[in-house]
């Protein structure tokens, strides 16, 4: 059993032959596009319907659809103010589509979206883009005040500098963050799901030793779905947090 196995990206339902091709490349509808697909219309199936109804005394539904939606609204009022909830539809849609991405892949026989640097790196630069292009909208060439500290003038010979790398590596940290943690927290469920299967098929008295690893694996669920939770948290808070900066510069934190 490979445990990387799990995050093989291939075509979807045996489907060999490309859809077409791309500047001689041949492109494929994947497990991972229809991971991707069935992760968006189910979650916008599910906060559709939650709450269609607008009962006085919601359901579990509705319940769950209200918190997420005051959830990332006092998100984003807490790291923008004001000015920040204009972009709380797109806060809210990277939000649940991230957290979403990550409970399915919790699904075992699923496939883990953000698991895939290709994805996360996708979504990050969406956000940078976002924010540089709401900056430029707000300030125009004042815009690059962001990149100029309040530091004595000498100090910014090196600073400056400092400033605009780190931005231009905000990208890669976004992706990186979400990509390792997802990938280093299956491929441990699968290593020590190995482990139980290896254990349990040797037979004997070793057969009892497999449920070590069971309940550790048990363990390592519960802390992959607080972990599943807190990545798309920390991806939106960010989001919020560079948002601030295009909209108020160094004059708000």
């Amino acid at each position: 059993m490979n445990p990387m196995e799990q995050f093989t990206v291939k075509p979807a339902f045996g489907l060999d032959h490309p859809l077409f091709l791309l500047g001689g490349h041949p492109i494929y509808f994947t497990n991972q596009a229809f991971l991707m697909i069935l992760v968006v219309v189910l979650s916008a199936l599910f906060l559709t319907f939650a709450v269609k109804p607008g009962r006085l005394v919601p359901t579990r539904g509705q319940s769950m659809a209200e918190v997420s939606y005051e959830f990332v609204a006092n998100m984003i009022h807490s790291a923008t103010g004001e000015d920040g909830l204009k972009y709380f539809p797109f806060v809210f849609t990277l939000f649940i589509f991230v957290l979403a991405s990550n409970f399915f892949g919790m699904i075992p026989g699923s496939f883990t979206v953000t698991s895939q640097i290709a994805v996360t790196l996708a979504l990050a630069c969406l956000v940078v883009g976002l924010v540089i292009v709401v900056g430029f909208m707000k300030h125009g060439l004042g815009f690059l005040k962001l990149f100029v500290p309040h530091a004595p003038w000498y100090l910014l010979i090196l600073l400056i500098p400092i400033e605009v790398i780190s931005f231009l590596t905000r990208p890669i940290s976004l992706s990186v963050r979400l990509f390792a943690n997802m990938l280093a927290g299956h491929t441990m469920l699968a290593v020590f799901g190995g482990f139980v299967v290896s254990l349990g098929a040797a037979g004997g008295l070793i057969s009892g030793l497999a449920i070590a690893p069971m309940l550790l694996i048990v363990a390592i669920m519960l802390l992959e779905l607080l972990v599943a939770f807190l990545q798309a948290y920390v991806f939106a808070i960010l989001t919020c947090i560079y948002l601030n900066e295009a909209l108020h510069l160094h004059d708000h934190h």
